[in-house]
């Protein structure tokens, strides 16, 4: 995206909520660096990969959830609105808030790639950016292309400082505030 059509966002934000609570319920739609884009429906094996990463925490951190497809008030100024594939937060977190939320008290968004065109720029570019802007702590990727694990932390200045990437099969340790381990060999099993 060019610096100029970063500053002319394709729509408001409140006409992109509109859109959004019109849309049928077999289409989501997110508002990621000024332009609307239509997240795909998850396959099966990207559904078990989030319930994969839902037991682990939960194993793990049980007075914690990670709440899966939650809509979120993203990028600087809260100016962008992503439906994650999972936040993880303390129990009790989202009550009382809307569609989108607010990401204060999130600990951890999850994101798994999708087998579709922009994949690429929708979870490890224009996510990333507006994730670390809002300084959630921790974004964990989980990337079906390449068969790896990312864990991008200590956001600062709107991008985060660490990306250790790892390949499925080894354990992958996400740091303060999450403070779990994850054995990935499991996520060979969701492999195409």
């Amino acid at each position: 995206m060019t610096p100029s059509s970063a500053a002319r966002p394709q729509m408001t934000v409140e006409e992109f909520e509109q859109i959004a609570r019109a849309a049928p319920e077999t289409v989501t739609l997110e508002f990621v660096q000024g332009k609307l884009e239509v997240k795909p429906v998850p396959d099966g094996d990207h559904d078990e990969i989030i319930m994969w990463v839902l037991r682990q925490c939960l194993q793990q951190r049980p007075e914690l959830a990670l709440y899966p497809e939650r809509g979120l008030k993203v990028e600087a100024y809260r100016t962008g609105r992503a439906r994650v594939d999972g936040a993880l937060a303390p129990v009790g977190t989202f009550a009382g808030q809307g569609e989108w939320a607010d990401p204060a008290g999130i600990l951890m968004v999850v994101e798994v790639t999708s087998h579709d065109h922009d994949t690429d720029r929708r979870d490890r570019i224009d996510k990333l950016g507006g994730y670390a802007a809002v300084g959630i702590p921790v974004y964990l990727l989980i990337d079906r292309d390449d068969h790896s694990v990312t864990v991008h932390s200590e956001p600062e200045g709107g991008s985060y400082r660490l990306r250790p990437t790892t390949p499925y099969g080894t354990d992958v340790r996400i740091p303060s505030p999450v403070g779990i381990t994850l054995n990935t060999e499991a996520l060979k099993e969701f492999t195409d």
